[in-house]
């Protein structure tokens, strides 16, 4: 007999993907805002759900974003 150790939690879905979004832009800081956590830090893949095409120029946009004042490098 074997035990049930619980169901997996269903597999994130890259948002990008479903809206068809060829390249992340780093001038929309609405969008880059969701995966920033409370201190300022970049969300990791396997939370923010992300492929790995897009989490690679999401962090991209997010640096740029910061660097342009348009992201915060820390929230307070």
């Amino acid at each position: 007999m074997r035990k049930e150790r619980g169901r997996r939690p269903k597999k994130k879905v890259c948002g990008f993907c479903v809206d068809k979004v060829e390249h992340v832009d780093y001038k929309e800081a609405t969008r880059l805002r969701r995966y920033i956590t409370e201190r300022g830090k970049i969300l990791p893949r396997r939370i923010s759900g992300n492929c790995a095409k897009h989490q690679r120029q999401l962090t991209v946009a997010i640096k740029r974003s910061r660097v342009m004042a348009l992201l915060p490098f820390t929230i307070e």
